[in-house]
Formats: structure tokens, C-alpha cells, sequence
């Protein structure tokens, strides 16, 4: 029997904590489908992230506290039949109090070196990469993005070092793609939409509360909602669980790896995200009444192409946003990952 080992690093992010549940469900399917196939492959999965915690030891998901930038957690490691690493430990612009570029050069920069060492140590397959949409952020948000597009990025602002670090990583990937063999698999993301706990986030040390929550609040008051600028503004809306559909096919895919845009290829204009968010949260007397606002400014987002997402890892987004804003809804009643979220912003 051959046993392929995956490590989720980041496994108690927001992403990573959904992506890491999701993992459990899709290669137990796997198992049963090899195993009535007659295949003697079998996948194991292994949760790994900086806290300290017990919440996956209700999922029966092995987990293992380790801080990527420094080796000697990394030796902690299991080294015997790791097939592939989903890598998604970093840290964030909108998680940082105040600012400091030295931890994105110890937590991107240093994390990924050592992440890549130990992938080459474990002989690997492959490593699964989440790259920030920020490096292609000076592009025109009529642009439909590609995988291979060129990067286009400031080198200016709070930002500017995140990306730099990321873009640093897939250099290191490239230089042990060709000189390993290591496959490397990059999932350029856009706004991931999971339900957190914590509902803050902080720019340039300010905390504020995330635009999403400050509209289901209201909505669940029943008070009126604002569409601000143009109602047919589009941009993808993309579900935490269709990005890891698309990282879990790209471990058992026969590819050899690839740049790929997360998306759903179904974009979501502003109008629609409003009126649903009235609609499902709306309490007993009825949804918001919803205001137009074209007067108002209203933030951009991304609209990502998919096609070689589909045509390599079979994938097929499975989340609209009614579906999408249900999950948080169900999410919002058990609060699945409450502990973990507690000091994002602290």
C-alpha cells in the first residue's frame, strides 16, 4: 500500500482552517473511490500552523504546531511519505497592528525556504502555493486575469512588501522545480469568502469592521442597505470551499503544475450580493428596503479566468452567492472556529 502524506501549512487561518476540513471529507472520498478501484494508493492528510490548539482533534485531523521559520519546528515534522505540501502560512497586511516588513520576510520569505528544504529532504511530489491577487493589482479591474498574465504590481504602499515576499517564493519555486523535480502548483487569490468569528480586520493600525459583516448585521435588523457606485459592477465572489476544491484536485491531478486564477467564472454584480444578503438574512418582517447610492464610491475586485483551472484539475465551482452567503449563515449559528480566531487582529 502507498500512503501519500499532505501537510497543510496555515492550517489555523481562516482559509486553512476550512480548506484543512474540507481536505479531511474530499481524500476520504478519494480513499473509497481508489480502494473500490482496486488502486493501492491511499491519501493521509496532516494539519500544521503556529497556535496551539485542539479544534481538529474533533475531525480526527492529525495536527502539529510548528513556526515555518524556524528549522528546528520544521524538524519536528513527519518525513516519511510525504507526497505534497499545501502551503498557505503568511503574514497579512490586514492582520497586522502595526507594521513591520520584517515579518513578512520571516513568515513568507524565510517560511517558504524552509518549507521547500523540507519538501526537498522528503523527496516531495509537489507544493501547492497561495499567491496573493495583489500581484497583479495595477491592472484594470475591467480585465478579465489570467493564470499568465505578467505581474503588475506597486511597489508602493502597505502591500508592497507582501507581494514582493510572495514573488519571492514562486522564484524559489522555480529554482527547485528545475533542479529537484519538485511540481509546484500556484493559486492566485482574490477575496476568499469563509465565515470568521472575528469580523475586524486593520488598515495602517486602525481596526474596522469587514464591509461584508457591517451589511449582514443590518440586514439582519431589517434596515435599509446601500448599493454605493454602479448596481452592475461585477467581480468574483469565491467560496473558502471552492478554493480548496481546487487545490485538493491539484494533488491528485497527473499535470505537472501551474498557474491558476481562483475564481468561479460567474461574476456577482453588486446588485445581486446585496439583495441576497437581504434575502438571507433577513428577520420575520421582511427583508432591507435597498438604496441606491451612484454617488458613492465603492471599492473594486478581480475578475479571474478559470480555463486551465478546469482543464487541468477537473475543477467546477460549486458556490453561488446564495449558496455562499447560506454557509455563513450556518457558520454564524455553531461558530466552528471561534478559538482560532480570538487574537487575529490583536
Amino acid at each position: 500500500m502507498e500512503i501519500r502524506k499532505i501537510v497543510i501549512f496555515g492550517a489555523t487561518g481562516n482559509v486553512g482552517s476550512y480548506l484543512t476540513l474540507y481536505a479531511k471529507d474530499f481524500f476520504e472520498k478519494e480513499n473509497i473511490r481508489l480502494e473500490k478501484a482496486e488502486s493501492d494508493v491511499r491519501y493521509e492528510i496532516i494539519a500544521s500552523g503556529r497556535r496551539r490548539t485542539t479544534v481538529f482533534e474533533e475531525y480526527d485531523i492529525p495536527y502539529i504546531s510548528a513556526d515555518l521559520s524556524r528549522t528546528e519546528d520544521i524538524d519536528r515534522l513527519p518525513t516519511e511519505n510525504i507526497f505534497a505540501v499545501m502551503l498557505l502560512s503568511a503574514s497579512i497586511p490586514s492582520y497586522m497592528k502595526q507594521y513591520d516588513g520584517r515579518k513578512y520576510v520571516e513568515s513568507i520569505i524565510l517560511g517558504g525556504f524552509n518549507v521547500l528544504e523540507y519538501c526537498r529532504k522528503c523527496r516531495a511530489n509537489r507544493i501547492l502555493f497561495t499567491q496573493t491577487v495583489f500581484d497583479q493589482a495595477e491592472y484594470s479591474h475591467s480585465k478579465i486575469l489570467k493564470g499568465d498574465d505578467p505581474q503588475n504590481f506597486s511597489y508602493t504602499g502597505d502591500h508592497a512588501l507582501y507581494v514582493i515576499a510572495k514573488n519571492s517564493v514562486l522564484e524559489m519555486m522555480e529554482h527547485y522545480a528545475l533542479e529537484y523535480g519538485l511540481k509546484r502548483f500556484v493559486f492566485r487569490l482574490p477575496t476568499i469568502y469563509g465565515y470568521s468569528p472575528n469580523h475586524f480586520y486593520l488598515k495602517d493600525g486602525e481596526l474596522r469592521k469587514r464591509p461584508v459583516y457591517q451589511m449582514i448585521e443590518l440586514a439582519m435588523k431589517g434596515e435599509p442597505l446601500e448599493i454605493w457606485g454602479d448596481p452592475n459592477y461585477a467581480k468574483d465572489m469565491v467560496h473558502v470551499y471552492d478554493l480548496a476544491q481546487m487545490m485538493c484536485k491539484g494533488v491528485i491531478t497527473d499535470v505537472d503544475g501551474g498557474f491558476y486564477n481562483v475564481g468561479t467564472g460567474k461574476p456577482v454584480t453588486l446588485e445581486e450580493q446585496v439583495r441576497t444578503i437581504a434575502e438571507v438574512f433577513a428577520p420575520e418582517k421582511g427583508p432591507s428596503e435597498i438604496i441606491y447610492c451612484p454617488e458613492k464610491e465603492s471599492n473594486g475586485g478581480f475578475l479571474m479566468d478559470i480555463s486551465n483551472a478546469a482543464e487541468d484539475l477537473g475543477y467546477s465551482p460549486l458556490y453561488d452567492c446564495r449558496a455562499l452567503f447560506e454557509d455563513f449563515k450556518k457558520e454564524m449559528r455553531i461558530q466552528r472556529f471561534a478559538s482560532l480566531r480570538a487574537s487575529d487582529t490583536e
